[in-house]
C-alpha cells in the first residue's frame, strides 16, 4: 500500500494542467461509481491525474492505481480497498480496468460493500459493462472517451478557448461561426496537419516519433485488449491483423463478405464478427444502411478507419484526399451522431440530413432539390447557404 501511495503522488506531481479536456467538465464527479471508456492514446490517465491533482490533496484520502501494477499479481483488488477505507480513503482512481482479471465482480462487491467509497475507473473501448460478469451498467455512470476534436486540437497548440457548437447551429449559422473564428485563427492552415498527426494528445510531446506511436496503439489494441478481452488465439488475432491490413488499404471500404473471407480463409460469420470488435475497438467505423438493430452478425455497407491519423499510420501509398475527408467527417460526426450510409449521397446524419463531402468545387448537384442537404467542402473559410466549410464540423465537440 506505501508504495502504491508513493507511485500515486509521483504521477500526480510530474502531471501538467495547461490543457484540460472538455469531457473533464462534462462529467458528474459526485456519482459513486464512474467508468471512462476509450480508444489507448486518448488521455484517459492523464484526465484522471488531472482531476486529482486540481481537487484532492496527497492526504491518504485518495488513491490512483494502474490495474497492471505488479501489486495485483499478489494481491486483490478487493483487500486493497479494504486496507484504503480502513485507513480514511474515500476516492479511489482505477486505470485500466480491463488488465485486471476479475475486474467487473470486485468493483460491484467493492461498490455495494463500500458505501462510502467513490470510485473512477478507466478500460479499453472494448468493455462490455453491461454483458460483464457482474452487470455494472446500473450502478456506473459511463462516458465515453475519444480523441481530440479539430477544436479541441487548436485550443491545445494555439493556447484558445473556442467553444463547440451544435449541428443545428453549425448548419443554420455556418457563415457567422467560421467569421468569428477566422478572426482568431485561420483554421485552413492547421487543418491539414491536424488530419496528419493531430487526433492524439501526445502529439505535442512526440513529433517525430508520432505515427509510429500511432501504429503501436492499434498493435496493443489488437494484441493485448482484443486477446484478453475476447479471449483471441494467436492465429484469430494474424487473421484480424490481415484484415486490417486489407481495409487500410482500400478504405473506404466495400466489403465482399464472400470473398473476403476466402481472401482470409476465415467463415463469413467470423468475419463479420471480427468487423465488430474492430468496430468496438475503434479501429474501424463501420458505415451500415440503418442502424437499428444493428447486430455482430451484420455487415456493413462501408468501412472507414476510425480517424484519419490511422490513414496515415497504416497505408503504404499517398492517402487519398476523398478518403480523408469522409473519414474525418465521419470520426467528427459519430461521436455524438448517429451516421448512415446514404445511397444518393455520402452519409446521413440523424435520420433527418444528408451529406455530400468533397473539395472546395464541389457542386450541388448530386443533392439538387433534396430537402435538408449540405455539401462539407474542404479548402474553404467561409461556406454559402447549403456549402459549409468541412472543418467546422470538427467545432462539434
Amino acid at each position: 500500500m506505501e508504495n502504491l501511495f508513493k507511485k500515486h503522488i509521483e504521477k500526480v506531481q510530474i502531471t501538467k494542467t495547461t490543457f484540460i479536456r472538455d469531457l473533464t467538465n462534462e462529467i458528474f464527479w459526485d456519482e459513486r461509481l464512474i467508468g471512462i471508456k476509450g480508444q489507448r492514446g486518448t488521455g484517459k490517465t492523464t484526465l484522471l491525474l488531472q482531476y486529482i491533482k486540481q481537487n484532492f490533496k496527497p492526504d491518504g484520502t485518495n488513491l490512483y492505481v494502474s490495474m497492471d501494477d505488479l501489486y495485483f499479481s499478489e494481491n486483490r483488488l478487493v483487500d486493497l480497498v479494504d486496507d484504503f477505507v480502513k485507513n480514511g480513503g474515500t476516492y479511489l482512481f482505477l486505470d485500466e480496468v480491463h488488465r485486471y482479471k476479475n475486474w467487473a465482480q470486485e468493483i460491484k462487491n467493492i461498490y455495494d460493500d463500500y458505501p462510502g467509497l467513490n470510485i473512477v475507473f478507466t478500460g479499453s473501448s472494448i468493455l462490455h459493462i453491461s454483458t460483464a460478469k457482474a452487470d455494472l451498467s446500473r450502478r456506473a455512470m459511463i462516458y465515453q472517451m475519444t480523441g481530440l476534436s479539430f477544436r479541441e486540437y487548436l485550443n491545445f497548440i494555439l493556447k484558445l478557448d473556442f467553444n463547440t457548437y451544435s449541428l443545428s447551429e453549425i448548419l443554420s449559422d455556418h457563415v457567422d461561426i467560421a467569421m468569428e473564428i477566422t478572426k482568431k485563427t485561420k483554421p485552413i492552415k492547421y487543418f491539414k496537419t491536424y488530419l496528419e498527426s493531430g487526433y492524439f494528445p501526445f502529439f505535442k510531446e512526440y513529433p517525430k516519433t508520432y505515427l509510429q506511436r500511432v501504429e503501436e496503439i492499434i498493435n496493443l489494441i489488437i494484441d493485448i485488449d482484443l486477446f484478453v478481452l475476447k479471449d483471441f488465439n494467436q492465429i484469430s488475432i494474424g487473421k484480424i491483423k490481415q484484415l486490417l491490413y486489407i481495409i487500410a488499404q482500400s478504405s473506404p471500404f466495400k466489403p465482399n463478405i464472400k470473398k473476403l473471407s476466402e481472401r482470409i480463409g476465415i467463415n463469413r460469420n467470423t468475419l463479420v464478427t471480427y468487423l465488430h470488435y474492430l468496430n468496438e475497438a475503434k479501429i474501424i467505423n463501420s458505415l451500415f444502411s440503418d442502424t437499428f438493430g444493428i447486430g455482430a452478425l451484420q455487415k456493413p455497407d462501408k468501412i472507414y478507419l476510425e480517424n484519419p491519423n490511422f490513414i496515415y499510420a497504416l497505408e503504404n501509398e499517398k492517402p487519398n484526399i476523398g478518403n480523408i475527408r469522409e473519414t474525418f467527417f465521419m470520426n467528427q460526426l459519430s461521436y455524438k451522431h448517429k451516421v448512415t450510409h446514404s445511397k444518393q449521397t455520402d452519409f446521413a446524419v440523424n435520420n433527418k440530413y444528408i451529406f455530400e463531402v468533397g473539395g472546395k468545387y464541389k457542386t450541388n448537384r448530386q443533392i439538387a432539390g433534396t430537402d435538408n442537404s449540405y455539401i462539407a467542402a474542404d479548402d474553404i473559410e467561409y461556406g454559402f447557404r447549403n456549402k459549409i466549410p468541412l472543418w467546422l464540423f470538427g467545432f462539434l465537440y
